[in-house]
This record gives structure tokens, C-alpha cells and sequence, in this order.
């Protein structure tokens, strides 16, 4: 056992684009806590907990950091939010 607990969040949303939504609005709003990792963000149907989707893109970067974008995005990669 690696000594670390995950915590599991029951939060609903009408559907997936909404889920993803408020996955990636908790997720940057969590992210200044150090044992937060947003990119480890899935949403799931309830009754098929089974199947989750990426939240955010978390693709690797130049010099360590993490893409903060949607899983799904078109644009580069980017390690901060665009203003």
C-alpha cells in the first residue's frame, strides 16, 4: 500500500459537458492546495462510474509543467490559462 488515500467527491451534473465543466472550475479552484493534482480529474455517468472521461489535457510540457486545458482541446498546448 502506498501510505496515500484518494478522496472520492459525489457531484452531480445534468450532463457530460456540464460535468467536465465543474471538474475543471473545482479543479483550478483546488489547485493552490500542494497535495491537489488537477489533472487526475475524471467525471463519469452515474451509473457507469466505470467509463470516465479526462478532464483536463495534462499533457507534459517543456521545463516539467502540465497543459492546463480541456482534455479536449484544438489549441496548443499551454502551462497557463489564456487571459
Amino acid at each position: 500500500m502506498s501510505g496515500r488515500y484518494v478522496i472520492h467527491l459525489p457531484v452531480t451534473a445534468p450532463d457530460l459537458a456540464r460535468a467536465k465543466m465543474l471538474g475543471r472550475t473545482a479543479g483550478r479552484a483546488l489547485a493552490f492546495l500542494a497535495h491537489v493534482e488537477p489533472g487526475g480529474i475524471t467525471v463519469s455517468a452515474e451509473d457507469n462510474q466505470g467509463v470516465r472521461h479526462w478532464v483536463f489535457c495534462d499533457r507534459r510540457l517543456d521545463g516539467g509543467r502540465r497543459c492546463v486545458l480541456r482534455a479536449d482541446h484544438e489549441t496548443p498546448c499551454t502551462p497557463r490559462l489564456p487571459r
